[in-house]
């Protein structure tokens, strides 16, 4: 015969493992609706994709004519000004973060008359989420220099474009010209 003790000891551990059951289940059921269903919110969705490569290229358009209609200072504004920006140009870090790159843009700005930046037909943006992207592209850039020499040079670029505080900018950036075969 069952004691009293033993049925309700019983009892409590059925409605135990009974609660210990279904929030096993509710775990369970919210963890499937959050892979079949819901998107991370950082993801990009085929829609969102489409927003972001048509805002990229507006940008990539809109760096190259600010440059070449302001000269190289317009770059400042392209450039993500927190810590985490650097430049590489030709496999050398030329700008290790922000601070750099406004100061050795401010330099090089000095010695320039005239800059013109065309991006090619190429241009490639690969949307990472709804505010990265990866583009990449081949260039062409005119310079003249105070003293009125031309020199135009061609060559590669890459960057990791961010939206962030409602605008495109670079977040980091790298330029490659082919090497000369000597």
């Amino acid at each position: 015969m069952w004691s009293s003790t033993r049925i309700l000891l019983v009892l409590f551990l059925s409605r135990n493992l009974r609660i210990r059951s279904l929030l096993l289940a509710v775990t369970l059921a919210a963890c499937v609706l959050c892979a079949a269903g819901a998107s991370h919110p950082h993801s990009v969705t085929p829609d969102g994709a489409s927003s972001v490569d048509q805002a990229v290229r507006a940008f990539m358009q809109t760096v190259s004519h600010s440059v070449t209609q302001d000269g190289p200072t317009a770059w400042i504004k392209y450039f993500d000004a927190s810590p985490a920006f650097f430049m590489v140009v030709n496999g050398q870090m030329a700008f290790p973060n922000a601070a750099a790159a406004q100061e050795g843009t401010r330099t090089f700005a000095q010695t320039i008359r005239h800059i013109e930046l065309k991006w090619g037909d190429d241009l490639r943006v690969d949307p990472l989420t709804n505010e990265f992207a990866v583009v990449a592209v081949s260039w062409r850039e005119i310079q003249v220099d105070t003293a009125g020499h031309s020199v135009t040079e061609t060559g590669y670029f890459t960057g990791l474009a961010e939206y962030r505080a409602g605008q495109w900018k670079f977040r980091d950036a790298h330029w490659s010209s082919p090497v000369s075969s000597h």
